[in-house]
């Protein structure tokens, strides 16, 4: 993908089939990401209709911008930072609570061509989702690659697909 491209295939599949399971069982979404920089929306508000089912978004890129986009819907753990399972969690209980939405997605990870400041290395992430009852289900990302772009769209359609399997459960 490069600027100005249109999203990838596979991505918008994955968006279209999220969007049918949300639409049909009647459920909302919202997403926080971060490494993805709006990929997963855009995925999402790519599919006709989408209004049915997608209620908004945050693209999450620094500690101030969590505080001020997701701060006091939700304790956030004493001591959390990015690119973990647990801020993965956490951005998908805060927006979902934002919002008020059935489904929350959080997607936060190192997207390269450096590693984050953290000290994890590009193609590290992870992606959460949390639905109706409240229990996460996240995923773990290791590409290996420092292919900036490239890592941006493994992370969102990981953030999808996460979803999906979550629908499904």
């Amino acid at each position: 993908m490069t600027a100005g491209s249109t999203i990838p295939a596979g991505l918008l599949a994955l968006g279209v089939e999220a969007g049918a399971l949300l639409r049909e069982r009647g459920e909302t979404i919202a997403v926080c990401e971060s490494a993805a920089g709006g990929l997963v929306a855009a995925a999402l508000v790519a599919v006709p209709g989408c209004s049915a089912f997608f209620v908004g978004s945050a693209v999450v890129y620094t500690v101030s911008a969590s505080r001020a986009l997701l701060g006091g819907v939700t304790e956030a753990p004493k001591g959390m930072r990015g690119a973990t399972e647990e801020f993965a969690r956490y951005q998908a209980t805060a927006i979902r609570l934002r919002l008020g939405t059935d489904w929350g997605i959080g997607e936060t990870g190192a997207t390269g061509p450096d590693g984050n400041p953290y000290g994890d290395p590009p193609g590290h992430g992870w992606v959460g989702a949390v639905g109706p009852d409240g229990s996460p289900r996240t995923r773990r990302l290791a590409t290996g690659s420092a292919d900036r772009t490239a890592n941006m769209v493994a992370f969102a359609e990981a953030s999808l697909g996460n979803l999906l399997e979550a629908l499904r459960a």
